[in-house]
């Protein structure tokens, strides 16, 4: 597993909120949901998406963006066109002096908007990401990011009016693989992060992989040296040039990343959470925990449990 493997295990769909728009100009909807994360797919027609800060951003049919929240934006056939429909949390849909208008606008399975022969077709869906290891990815994004969606909007578009048994999860991941191909194809277009270009490299890459895909292992700069087949000087040079932090500094900051979400699941302890990110004992993971976030695994716990 790779590093941006790794973090999109975290934020992968289930039963996220995917809906088709049929819209006909003009319209406009004002989205403050606060979701975390949202692809914003154009089928057919035109459509604009309006931060509150930055300019507006056109999309043509085949595109996507993507949009890290929580603060809201518009998205409308032109830029001038006010807002009609308020999207508030739990997609709860209202006119702006507050009237639902989800059932009236209802148009189908999956499907609502202002006219059912709408020149716009629009797909968005919304991931809820509150997890340490979905913070890294957010972090590395820009507010908002347009990328060419491919052939996976049309198989999207197909499936997602249907009504079969196991919809829910082949729409699921349809749309993980939208987000993926979305996220890959702007990492490769832009000034990507340190730890994704150094995956590519044949020595850091493979040290990054071996920590990931074992982090309970007890590593060390020189073991990881020896199974990547360089000398420990070497790694640790050339590791730190790349990713921007030593390899040890950077397999500790992963393991408690990993604790902080495993301590959010009701069942674990902190000695279960312990042992399966490489610290041998409670104590011990309590300890760099405390001394790395500044506080206990049992406060991060309790405030993890408040939200």
């Amino acid at each position: 597993m790779d590093h941006l493997a790794a973090m999109l295990d975290g934020p992968r769909a289930r039963g996220a909120f995917l809906l088709r728009s049929l819209l006909d100009p003009p319209w406009s909807l004002r989205v403050q949901d606060e979701a975390p994360l949202t692809l914003a797919a154009l089928v057919r027609g035109t459509a604009w998406v309006v931060p509150d800060t930055g300019a507006p951003v056109r999309l043509s049919p085949g595109e996507v963006a993507l949009l890290r929240g929580p603060d809201p934006y518009t998205v409308a056939d032109d830029p001038a066109t006010p807002p009609q429909i308020v999207i508030h949390p739990g997609q709860r849909c209202t006119t702006l002096d507050g009237e639902a208008v989800y059932q009236s606008m209802e148009l189908g399975v999956r499907t609502w908007g202002n006219d059912p022969d709408g020149s716009t077709v629009l797909i968005t869906g919304t991931y809820q990401m509150d997890g340490e290891i979905s913070r890294r990815l957010l972090d590395a994004l820009p507010l908002l990011l347009v990328q060419p969606g491919g052939p996976v909007i049309g198989l999207l578009g197909a499936e997602i009016v249907r009504d079969d048994p196991g919809q829910e999860v082949v729409l699921d991941r349809l749309l993980d693989l939208l987000l993926i191909s979305t996220l890959r194809s702007w990492l490769n277009d832009h000034e990507a992060p340190a730890w994704y270009r150094a995956q590519s490299d044949p020595v850091v890459g493979r040290a990054l992989r071996m920590m990931h895909n074992n982090p309970a292992h007890p590593w060390t700069v020189a073991s990881l040296a020896a199974a990547v087949g360089v000398s420990r000087a070497s790694l640790a040079r050339r590791f730190t040039e790349l990713v921007g932090e030593p390899p040890m500094a950077f397999l500790t900051d992963w393991r408690l990343a990993l604790a902080a979400d495993l301590l959010r699941e009701p069942d674990a302890t902190i000695g279960s959470v312990a042992r399966k990110v490489g610290y041998g004992s409670s104590f011990a993971l309590s300890a760099a925990f405390k001394r790395v976030r500044g506080i206990s695994p049992q406060e991060h716990r309790a405030g993890a449990g408040s939200r």
